[in-house]
């Protein structure tokens, strides 16, 4: 899913993630561990300030594998419930 409009908003269940890390092989492992855990699109890469690299992919959070699907459910809050007084 490309945005042309980078303040756009993902699709409702869907989630950009951007990682910017030193090297490309770091970048596609924490890359890796999402895709583990959410089905997603193509990501994509670009070179980041200062020679690091910069991922960028978008995932399904309402299609959730394992770990992600149990992790989820605990950080949802109780139906009803406000945010936290130190939220605003």
């Amino acid at each position: 899913m490309e945005h042309n409009d980078p303040e756009a908003l993902p699709t409702p269940g869907h989630a950009e993630v951007r990682i910017v890390a030193a090297t490309p092989e770091a970048a596609r492992a924490v890359a890796e561990v999402l895709r583990r855990c959410f089905a997603g699109g193509e990501q994509r890469s670009y070179p980041a300030p200062g020679g690091g690299s910069r991922l960028h992919l978008t995932v399904d959070t309402a299609r959730t594998a394992g770990p992600a699907r149990s992790w989820l459910a605990a950080s949802r809050p109780p139906s009803g419930a406000g945010p936290h007084t130190e939220e605003p």
